[in-house]
């Protein structure tokens, strides 16, 4: 396959939107592309390097990751958001205009995002690269369905039997926990298939792990 056009990061100011893997993928190869610089902005609080004490094994702890391309050279930003990019007259990208933000965070509620006042900034770039990772069930769909989401805007579903509050509709993976590992959206989805066919025949020789559902963790 030839590609008319080549995406390089060559002697580019290039900015990665997202602090995840990805994100650190971005990062890495940007610099061995030779990259004129590398800035990273994540939107989330910049976490502790040690695991917080509200998130005990085997939950997955939200800490600093300092990776290998994180180590080839990059400046990190955490808590910032962007909020406009910016071209020239020829529509080519030019810069960004950022602003600085704080979560506020209530007991049985989705996380509040909010703007700092008078910390808007542009940066120069040539290159933007958006990392930004899983946002979310799709909420218009969702609504057509008449599903029912929790605060962190996931389709509502137990690992009892996958079902939704609609009759006859199932839901596994991402969107029902969450952005996660490829392996679980594999694991759910065998799951489920088991439920669905039991709904729809009234039994299922389909496998379960173990026998019975793993709970979420």
């Amino acid at each position: 396959m030839e590609y008319k056009e080549i995406i390089s990061a060559k002697n580019k100011k290039v900015i990665v939107i997202g602090g995840g893997d990805t994100g650190s993928d971005c990062i890495g190869t940007s610099n061995r592309h030779g990259a004129k610089s590398v800035v990273n902005f994540e939107i989330l609080n910049k976490p502790p390097k040690g695991r917080p004490a509200h998130q005990p094994w085997p939950y997955w702890p939200m800490k600093l990751k300092t990776s290998s391309s994180h180590q080839e050279g990059v400046e990190r930003f955490f808590s910032i958001s962007t909020k406009e990019f910016i071209g020239d007259k020829n529509g080519k990208l030019k810069g960004l205009k950022t602003v600085e933000v704080e979560w506020i965070f209530k007991e049985g509620e989705r996380p509040e995002l909010k703007e700092i006042l008078d910390t808007e900034k542009t940066w120069d770039c040539d290159l933007v690269l958006l990392a930004l990772g899983f946002n979310g069930a799709e909420k218009t769909l969702a609504e057509q369905f008449g599903l029912e989401m929790d605060f962190r805007t996931n389709i509502k579903a137990t690992t009892k039997d996958y079902k939704t509050n609609v009759p006859g509709t199932f839901v596994a993976g991402d969107m029902r926990r969450g952005q996660s590992l490829i392996v679980w959206a594999i694991s759910e989805g065998r799951q489920a298939a088991h439920h669905m066919d039991a709904y729809l025949m009234g039994t299922s020789n389909l496998p379960l792990k173990g026998g019975k559902d793993l709970p979420r963790v």
